[in-house]
């Protein structure tokens, strides 16, 4: 598959998980949990993931095991209970209106396990690309979830800024390329999906970029046409940022996710 077409898609990948999560209460347990402190997670991860791979090759190793046992289960908890969308294990197919707690959660995990499977037996095909990318982005609206919980909106806003700010930085001073490239060369053992990135046709996303778009379309749940809105918009400027792979072969893929928000919230200010 052409580059540019690839591209285009992962970009329209990040438009959809601006649409699909749902707002949802965070359960009683992790109310306590809540700090404005967690909104310097985003911009965290990117450091800690750089600094721990240029420190520590073997890191990157360790980053491919976390992802590929913790992405499933969270993709099997944000099918049941965090997009806009139910799996119907009456007539398996992906239905708003299904209830059904017990068989609810068997469908979603099924679901899952179905994404991974195809991602194990077909690594290198379209779908299996797909379904590998499929879980990454599902498991990134679960974290995304949860951090939206946790930090007070405003914060959690600057939050991504910093995050784009910060990647747009070691992009342009050429110290996210080589700890990205080392990340994404490494798969666990018996050829098991490499889940830690998205790799789609010719073209390829970090994980971060999955659970940046994730987290602004958790951030604006609440308020659908402003979820909405931002999916319009991420999609336009990731098409048009794109453009600039004429000139560069490397870009911060958060930093469309990030205007999207900007302009989305501006203009919601601005309404008041």
């Amino acid at each position: 598959m052409p580059f540019a077409v690839s591209i285009v898609i992962l970009g329209l990948a990040q438009a959809v998980l601006v649409a699909l999560p749902a707002p949802r209460p965070l359960p009683p347990w992790l109310v306590g949990l809540r700090s404005r402190w967690w909104a310097l997670v985003p911009a965290l991860s990117i450091v800690v993931v750089v600094g721990g791979v240029e420190l520590y090759s073997g890191s990157a190793t360790a980053l491919t095991y976390l992802a590929l046992v913790s992405v499933p289960p969270l993709a099997a908890y944000a099918l049941r209970a965090l997009t806009r969308v139910r799996v119907n294990p009456h007539i398996c197919r992906v239905d708003a209106d299904s209830r059904d707690l017990g068989t609810g959660w068997l469908a979603s995990v099924a679901v899952a396990m179905v994404l991974f499977a195809l991602a194990w037996v077909a690594p290198s095909s379209l779908a299996g690309e797909a379904a590998a990318t499929a879980l990454s982005a599902l498991g990134c609206v679960t974290l995304g979830w949860l951090l939206v919980n946790a930090v007070p909106a405003r914060w959690l806003r600057w939050g991504v800024y910093a995050m784009a700010a910060l990647d747009a930085c070691l992009v342009g001073a050429n110290l996210l390329q080589a700890p990205s490239d080392v990340l994404s060369g490494v798969a666990p053992a018996a050829e098991l999906p490499a889940l830690q990135v998205a790799n789609f046709g010719t073209a390829r996303m970090g994980f971060g970029d999955l659970f940046a778009a994730a987290l602004v379309g958790c951030l604006l749940a609440a308020n659908r046409y402003r979820q909405l809105e931002a999916a319009v918009l991420v999609a336009a400027f990731a098409f048009c940022f794109d453009l600039l792979f004429f000139a560069v072969d490397t870009l911060p893929a958060t930093v469309p996710v990030a205007v999207a928000l900007a302009v989305v919230s501006r203009r919601n200010s601005a309404q008041l």
